[in-house]
């Protein structure tokens, strides 16, 4: 697209390095004291309220023609929020004029959560009764039921029953959830089990689960314990079936004292 500027006046034209060579101490003086206008402006867009500006915090020069002058906003829900002026000046001027009049956020301000998309706000054990949770389009834990899913025996069982669901864990899907059991309150790696040197695997309250699953995991049946949970065969917990009662130590036994047998005769 060509140019609407003329060759002669393109050669002319200013550029930033021309700017900032023409900026000079007054126009910055001008920039930098215009700390009365500033007040002002956020005065006469508060609704002359002068209470809503507070302390004034300095100034910075945003480039060569422009500085920004904060000052403290004192106002019910903005703690820690400042009042943002941008003033500009032309080379030459008197005087600055204000650009812009903003709040923004100090370091200490109290701001809002960064806003997370609604299918990562859910997390476990938010669901409730009566929430519906779909899952999430083309969840990679899924596959079709009609095709494998990977576990030969719940396969092999599938097909004997002639059971069928529309979609059914994936070898990812196990695998996801079986690094999460194994990794949480119920692996072998959480307090519970590092305190204990039995496991579950030799308990009698262990009820293994059935598929390729069953190899690592199963249900307890202890309601003492971890009772209905999912639980790693190498986790262990205090109520193993084989855990030997505690010896019996108390006081030793000494034949009773009757002081009634004394009887007690005036002199």
């Amino acid at each position: 697209m060509d140019s609407m500027i003329e060759p002669a006046e393109q050669d002319a034209a200013p550029t930033p390095e021309a700017d900032a060579a023409t900026a000079s101490p007054e126009l910055t003086a001008i920039l930098v004291d215009a700390v009365d206008l500033a007040r002002d402006a956020i005065v006469e867009g508060s609704d002359d309220d002068d209470a809503q500006v507070g302390e004034y915090l300095g100034a910075s020069l945003d480039d060569p023609f422009a500085a920004t002058h904060r000052f403290l906003a004192v106002m019910p829900g903005y703690q820690g929020w400042q009042w943002a002026v941008v003033v500009a000046a032309y080379p030459g001027a008197e005087r600055a004029t204000v650009s812009e009049v903003v709040l923004v956020p100090g370091p200490t301000a109290l701001l809002a959560p960064a806003w997370v998309p609604w299918n990562e706000r859910v997390q476990p054990g938010d669901l409730g009764p009566g929430d519906l949770l779909a899952p999430a389009t083309n969840d990679p834990r899924l596959v079709p039921g009609f095709l494998s899913s990977g576990d030969e025996e719940l396969d092999e069982l599938a097909a004997e029953v002639g059971f069928g669901r529309k979609q059914v864990l994936g070898d990812l899907g196990r695998t996801d959830a079986a690094q999460r059991w194994y990794e949480g309150e119920y692996g072998p790696n959480s307090p519970m089990a590092r305190s204990t040197r039995r496991v579950c695997r030799d308990c009698g309250f262990y009820l293994p689960l059935s598929g390729s699953l069953g190899r690592l995991f199963g249900v307890c049946g202890n309601e003492m314990s971890a009772d209905g949970h999912v639980v790693a065969l190498d986790y262990g917990c205090g109520a193993h079936s084989d855990t030997p009662e505690p010896a019996r130590i108390g006081s030793p036994m000494f034949d009773p004292y009757d002081d009634g047998v004394i009887d007690r005769t005036e002199s």
